[in-house]
């Protein structure tokens, strides 16, 4: 065979190949669905304000009825009968998504949310027993409806709980019976204690301001002493803070103070710089709303106090500040969740045995727009792959989970979980509302146990210390009574008139 028709052959073999790839590229090429436009236009317009929000997320009813609406408002679409929208009239401002997108964005959730969201897989069966602990009940002769927002212990093995209702700070011996009483702006939902220059102790108390999702700057941080009941306000006007950290993050020998002012619409991250007169000049560090709860440390080695802190409303995730050793911070998101998840809490623990701090997160706020059982509510573990990266390793459902704790309980030297879940499925699974997940040797092998105490309240609060100093850890359990029932036909069955639990861990009776 000559060379010329073996160079020809080689050209068409060539040109064909280009043919059938360019023909490939075409037909890949394809014009986009509806759908497919409409989800970009919902990923542009409303995931510029959270992370973009599937229409698996929540059933078709909660979107048309609840969410829809409520986000039609938000960016300026008129709403009329509860469930319709129309175009700007003449005159009016014009909304931050042009209406005949947002009509698009409305009609791709309608046609894609389920009718109905399934029921999460449970994968180990709650064991109702009581796991090693026993419990135990205050001293309490008032019988009238107690809502706890904050439970907290000193050092000396008191119990302090805070009232929604009263707006009052109450102590309890060790024993459980009440021995101190002061009435506070508003309800106390942090308490951090530390000793009074003039003898005494003192407690740095954050209280909200009002527990209603408002935009109401009535949050105040004041020192109370607890021997003479007088009460220095710190910082008035805060937008419903709930949490307030202090050290001295410049290292100026004066001590600084970091609140998450949660806020409704408007909150934030605040630093509060002491001034040469003892007052606080007041810096933003990030401004969103949602700011839920801060966790102090060294978190890149250099020294310097930084800051890791869940945002739980909108853009909700976890953030890191780093100090930058010149008094601010520069952040960095971690995680981000959907703005439906409901973020309630976190905290760090070495989960995995590599020496690097894991974060145990909890979501089920179940109060706003989308008031459903969600599947996706519970308590997961991101593990720690370095450089500030982190992979979910772990995942148990749990309706409405409110707040997860990790501690070694029974001593064994795995990590175990407390959790609590206000906004459980009060009518199919109450036992919910309290789980001791326990670990074993087994990678995230918990064991989930739930203790008899169903009837004995509605946990909104709780908090981990050796109130009997035997040297194990107990869990303190707030009761909020009354409100907050999203499930229309349950009836509570639980004790109203009773602040708080203690759960003894009995470790050591048990040896």
């Amino acid at each position: 065979m000559s060379a010329q028709p073996m160079s020809i052959r080689k050209g068409l073999l060539y040109s064909f190949f280009v043919f059938a790839s360019i023909i490939s590229l075409v037909m890949g090429c394809h014009a986009p669905t509806r759908d497919e436009q409409a989800k970009l236009l919902a990923d542009k317009h409303c995931g510029s304000c959270h992370m973009p929000v599937s229409p698996a997320l929540l059933d078709s009813a909660t979107w048309n009825d609840h969410v829809l609406p409520a986000m039609a408002q938000r960016v300026g679409i008129r709403v009329w009968n509860e469930t319709s929208y129309y175009p700007p009239m003449p005159g009016d401002p014009a909304p931050a998504i042009p209406f005949k997108e947002w009509t698009e964005i409305v009609a791709y959730y309608q046609r894609n949310a389920p009718a109905k969201l399934l029921p999460a897989k449970i994968p180990v069966p709650l064991r109702h027993e009581w796991s090693g602990f026993q419990i135990g009940l205050p001293q309490v002769k008032d019988t009238t409806s107690t809502a706890t927002v904050m439970v907290a212990a000193d050092t000396a093995g008191n119990i302090y709980t805070a009232d929604g209702y009263e707006n009052t700070l109450t102590r309890w011996n060790p024993e459980l019976a009440q021995s101190g009483s002061w009435q506070t702006h508003s309800p106390v939902v942090d308490i951090a204690f530390r000793k009074s220059p003039q003898g005494g102790t003192l407690a740095r108390i954050t209280q909200i301001g009002d527990m209603r999702a408002v935009d109401k700057p009535s949050g105040i941080i004041a020192d109370l002493n607890l021997e003479t009941g007088s009460t220095v306000d710190i910082k008035p006007y805060l937008q419903r803070p709930v949490q307030t950290i202090s050290a001295d993050f410049d290292k100026d020998g004066k001590e600084e103070m970091v609140t998450c002012a949660f806020g409704h619409h408007t909150g934030g991250l605040i630093y509060l710089k002491q001034q040469a007169d003892g007052k606080y000049a007041e810096r933003t560090l990030l401004d969103l709303p949602g700011a839920t709860k801060a966790i102090p440390g060294d978190f890149n080695n250099d020294g310097w106090t930084d800051l890791m802190v869940l945002f739980a409303a909108g853009e909700e995730g976890i953030w890191l500040f780093e100090n930058d050793q010149k008094g601010g911070f520069t952040s960095k998101n971690l995680l981000k969740f959907p703005p439906v998840y409901g973020s309630t809490s976190f905290q760090l623990a070495d989960f995995n045995g590599d020496g690097k701090q894991d974060i145990l997160y909890t979501c089920g706020d179940n109060a706003d727009y989308s008031i459903v059982l969600k599947p996706y509510h519970g308590v997961y573990i991101f593990l720690n792959e370095g450089n500030n990266q982190y992979k979910q390793a772990w995942f148990y459902p749990v309706n409405g989970c409110t707040k997860a704790i990790a501690a070694d309980f029974n001593q064994d030297g795995q990590v175990d979980i407390a959790t609590i879940a206000f906004f459980a499925d009060l009518e199919n699974n109450p036992g919910e509302k309290f789980i001791l997940f326990q670990g074993n040797k087994k990678p995230f092998g918990f064991t989930p146990f739930a203790p008899p105490i169903e009837k004995e309240g509605h946990w909104m609060t709780m908090e981990v210390t050796d109130i009997d100093k035997d040297g194990d850890l107990d869990i303190l359990l707030g009761n909020y009574a009354k409100g907050f029932i999203v499930q229309e036909e349950y009836k509570p069955n639980w004790k109203e008139y009773q602040p708080f639990i203690v759960l003894f861990n009995t470790l050591y009776a048990h040896k």
